[in-house]
């Protein structure tokens, strides 16, 4: 039986646009991920790739946020939500769990490929989406945990595993993959905070903003720690343009994700996130393959299963577990 205390969900249509927006952006993240990928390999570390691609992305919105009305009015409202306590600071946090992503996105896809660094984050992401619904962390509040979402992040987590299979004679490409599976699992928290983010703030431009000032600090620490002990990159800025359209893609994701979450869920804005990632993941290995993506039988089982994990996932249940 539906809990009365819960409150009335929104509408299909919204969800529907939510679900469709977040899908086109999965796909927008697969291409980031194979940019920021190769600009880790030019410069020779993923860290400094990560600080590069965050903080064009920072630029572009310190330049946009305070031009636009919607931009002022927004950070004015977030100060007073803040103030009163109605949002936390640590809910202004979410771009960390962003930092985290985009460096392992530097550090491990040039040697694990694009689909399989996407398919080991979707099993952390999908996990812990089940866990942050239920938290009510997101702004649609807590979300049942009901046997076909269950089964779907059951799925995932199969799908990691049997996408790596071709790699369990190398323990470093084991270890590379468990990088992404723990970004997956703050993806799902960045997601709930950064809408709580945009509800206070009201519009996801500000919301964005937020996220990517915090993912920015948080990734200067990790870079300046970095230099100290390993010394500067060895490689150089590359000249190619498009090497740096990583963080104005980051920019479209995390807008859409703040902006549809209360509408879908966090769950479900994962789940729709995932189909677009990993069929965007897939064809950039087949048609544009780096050094060490070799796709094979086993990713592409791993996407297949994936799906299928997605489509059983938002299945509508009429018991709540």
């Amino acid at each position: 039986m539906l809990d009365p205390s819960t409150p009335p969900g929104p509408s299909l249509s919204r969800r529907a646009f939510g679900v469709a927006l977040a899908v086109l952006s999965g796909v927008a993240v697969a291409v980031q991920s194979r940019i920021n990928g190769e600009l880790g390999v030019r410069l020779g570390d993923g860290i400094a790739a990560a600080v590069v691609s965050f903080g064009v992305g920072l630029l572009v919105l310190l330049l946009v946020v305070p031009a636009t009305p919607a931009g002022r009015r927004g950070l004015v409202a977030l100060r007073a939500a803040l103030r009163r306590g109605g949002l936390r600071p640590w809910q202004c946090l979410g771009g960390v769990c962003g930092a985290f992503l985009v460096a392992t996105q530097g550090l491990t896809v040039g040697s694990l490929g694009v689909a399989v660094f996407t398919v080991a984050v979707v099993a952390g992401q999908s996990a812990s989406s089940l866990a942050v619904d239920r938290a009510g962390i997101g702004p649609l509040g807590r979300q049942p945990v009901t046997a076909a979402r269950l089964a779907g992040a059951v799925l995932t987590v199969v799908a990691v595993l049997l996408s790596v299979a071709d790699r369990l004679g190398e323990p470093a490409g084991l270890a590379l993959a468990a990088l992404p599976a723990l970004a997956g699992v703050g993806i799902a928290w960045q997601q709930a905070v950064n809408g709580r983010v945009r509800v206070a703030a009201g519009n996801a431009l500000t919301a964005t903003g937020v996220n990517f000032l915090t993912g920015t600090v948080a990734l200067l620490v990790c870079y300046a720690i970095n230099v100290a002990v390993r010394g500067w990159p060895a490689g150089s800025l590359p000249t190619e343009p498009w090497l740096y359209l990583g963080g104005p893609i980051g920019i479209v994701f995390i807008g859409v994700a703040a902006a549809v979450v209360r509408f879908t869920g966090v769950l479900l804005l994962g789940l729709a996130t995932i189909a677009g990632q990993v069929v965007g993941a897939l064809l950039i290995d087949l048609l544009a393959p780096t050094a060490g993506a070799r796709p094979g039988p086993y990713p592409l089982l791993g996407v297949l299963l994936t799906l299928a994990a997605v489509a059983i996932a938002v299945l509508p249940s009429r018991r709540r577990a």
